[in-house]
């Protein structure tokens, strides 16, 4: 297993799920994936092979990511693992064999897998002449169907399943898969049927799921037909096109949201190689904590929403809104001309109509102030104030207090209002009533938005799910003695070769943060510093006597070292202070024993004692003057 582990360097893994950038230290840091937060807390150690988040306290190795993140059990994981690695496992007689005992995800992304390349056979097929035809018909070649992996299903009724049963899939894995259904007589048969198919990837670019459009007009199901509900496909949780557009969102700090596949698929062949869709749900906090980890929600971050003009685009535009302080992002509308989708546009107006018109967006929230304020006649009094009382709440609830008063006197010129700063005290009241009673501006005693307008944008306090939970006894790390003894921890466990064989003598009573006794114990049960070995972090964490003390192990082996110059000369300070605290500890305590003995103790226990204090005095001054070398 250490040998899998080894293969697949844990930074290569995570940066399929979030983008990392340099921490220092040789670290790597993002936005953690198992909680949400604004500014990233989540580490990585490719040289330790460790990742820890601490803002969570989630941490551990490359197994322990993929076990997290994707539900997998270990056997699982490790056989996924070694496949991206080119290992071949061995299996022992009675144990975990594939195919047999083969985890249930690995099975379902197996059959996946094996049903998109059966798909893509078919689209060359002549039953499959109406899907090609529909495609050209959207400006899609052969070469634009393979990039994206599209396929055609035949019209039968079992045609993928016979196929998969000679796979070796069981037709209990083809339901819970939801490439299959049971007919009225209980037998299994094919979900979609005579249907172009799109593969819905997850961000590491397995195939999870399916969408299938309707070509004929004898099909009287619905217009497009995705994957149900599985173990493997959570609508809330896919963005299609997330797998082709990680990279470059990365990169640009940009992610261009559509409405669907074809509308995806123009976009990136059109140069907005950032596009991305939902998959029959609405954009909403799921799909945001995806975009963050991937934008790290810098300055410079940017989500551009396409919608058409009509009033069903408009809604979705301001549902949008409604969410969008959860990005630390900017958040923009582009709006497509004369009802067009991005595909109609590319196809009517060419690629450069599509770049055109995600570079001519709207900044949402103009977008949404504008939209409230077109309800009203701004020719009267009385509809100018309908419209301020309905605007006033949207842009009370930007909680930057600069684009707020920007935002605000905009909208007294919206209105024709003259006196802008009637409108700025307006705003600046509605905000801080909201502030007050913890609500949203505008919000009635229900919580509901009033006015009929856009739902203002919810306070950053309902976002939070409460306090992390406290693993262990807390630390003051203002402590001098805590901060000295965190740091000489790290260095056992990031150096170990810096502090040995001195840390190896070094008793639990030195350490005076219990959960550092804890660690330290548990080093001493590994073997120590001094026998350290490419395996040794590997050892620490397994012989931890819980999750609480092998996550603060992990911690410790991730944080960076607090020093530009990590030499023996650095370690050496560390371990002197340490000992020499542990020393003026025992030097209080010896000296409070004579205290208390007083005169009436026996000559010889007094002198014993007197005895002890002179020698720790001694040592004590010993490492003040000599440093390391009085160890």
């Amino acid at each position: 297993m250490k040998a899998v582990r080894d293969a697949v360097p844990i930074d290569a893994v995570v940066s399929e799920y979030l983008q990392l950038r340099n921490a220092g230290g040789g670290n790597l840091k993002g936005l953690c994936p198992f909680h949400d937060e604004k500014s990233p807390s989540f580490q990585v150690s490719p040289a330790k092979g460790l990742f820890y988040c601490f803002g969570c306290q989630e941490g551990g190795d490359t197994v322990d990511f993929v076990m997290k993140i994707d539900h997998l059990s270990f056997a699982e994981t490790i056989e996924r693992l070694a496949g991206l690695a080119g290992i071949t496992l061995r299996y022992e007689e009675g144990g975990y064999t594939p195919g047999r005992q083969q985890g249930e995800r690995i099975r379902l992304v197996e059959a996946h897998r094996a049903a998109a390349l059966y798909y893509v056979e078919q689209l060359d097929s002549p039953e499959a002449e109406i899907g090609r035809k529909f495609l050209a018909s959207r400006g899609f070649d052969q070469a634009a169907a393979q990039h994206f992996g599209v396929g055609y299903s035949p019209a039968g009724w079992d045609h993928l399943t016979r196929f998969l049963r000679g796979k070796g899939f069981s037709d209990k894995e083809l339901i819970l898969s939801g490439l299959a259904q049971e007919s009225r007589g209980g037998r299994p048969i094919d979900r979609f049927r005579g249907r172009l198919m799109w593969p819905i990837r997850d961000i590491t670019g397995e195939c999870i799921g399916f969408g299938a459009r309707k070509l004929r007009d004898d099909d009287n199901g619905p217009k497009y037909l995705n994957t149900p509900e599985t173990p493997l496909y959570k609508k809330s949780h896919v963005l299609y096109g997330i797998d082709l557009a990680k990279k470059d969102i990365a990169k640009t700090s940009r992610a261009v949201v559509v409405e669907g596949y074809t509308d995806v698929m123009a976009c990136h062949l059109a140069g907005v190689t950032t596009a991305i869709a939902t998959c029959g749900t609405a954009f909403a906090g799921d799909h945001i904590k995806i975009l963050r980890r991937l934008l790290m929600d810098n300055a410079s971050a940017e989500v551009v929403f396409t919608f058409d003009g009509d009033a069903a685009g408009q809604k979705a535009a301001l549902r949008a809104f409604e969410d969008d302080q959860k990005f630390a992002a900017e958040t923009s509308i582009a709006i497509t001309p004369g009802g067009m989708d991005p595909c109609e546009l590319r196809l009517a107006e060419g690629d450069e109509s599509v770049q055109r018109l995600v570079e001519s967006r709207t900044p949402l929230f103009a977008f949404a102030i504008r939209q409230v304020v077109g309800r009203y006649n701004l020719d009267t009094a009385e509809g100018r104030a309908a419209a301020l009382e309905a605007a006033a709440p949207i842009v009370a609830g930007i909680k930057n207090g600069s684009i707020q008063h920007e935002y605000a006197v905009a909208l007294a010129g919206m209105l024709g209002i003259l006196d802008t700063q009637f409108v700025v005290r307006r705003v600046g009241q509605l905000a801080r009533w909201a502030r007050e009673r913890g609500r949203r501006p505008g919000a009635d005693q229900g919580g509901r938005a009033q006015h009929g307008g856009a739902a203002p944008v919810p306070q950053a306090a309902a976002a939070q799910s409460g306090p992390p939970v406290q693993r262990g006894p807390a630390l003051n790390l203002r402590s001098p003695a805590h901060r000295t003894e965190r740091e000489l921890l790290k260095l056992a466990l990031q150096r170990p070769e810096l502090v040995a064989p001195a840390f190896d003598a070094y008793g639990e009573d030195e350490f005076t943060a219990d959960p550092y006794v804890a660690v330290r114990r548990t080093i001493e049960e590994a073997g120590g510093v001094t026998q350290a070995a490419d395996d040794y972090l590997a050892r620490v964490r397994e012989a931890a006597p819980d999750n609480t003390v092998r996550a603060m192990v992990t911690e410790l082996a991730v944080e960076a070292i607090h020093s530009r110059t990590v030499d023996e000369a650095y370690a050496g300070v560390q371990l002197v202070q340490v000992r020499l605290r542990a020393v003026e500890r025992r030097v209080a305590d010896v000296t409070a024993s004579m205290v208390r003995l007083g005169a009436q103790a026996a000559p010889d226990h007094l002198a014993a004692v007197q005895n002890e204090l002179w020698v720790l005095q001694q040592y004590g001054q010993a490492l003040r003057e000599r440093g390391a070398d009085a160890l």
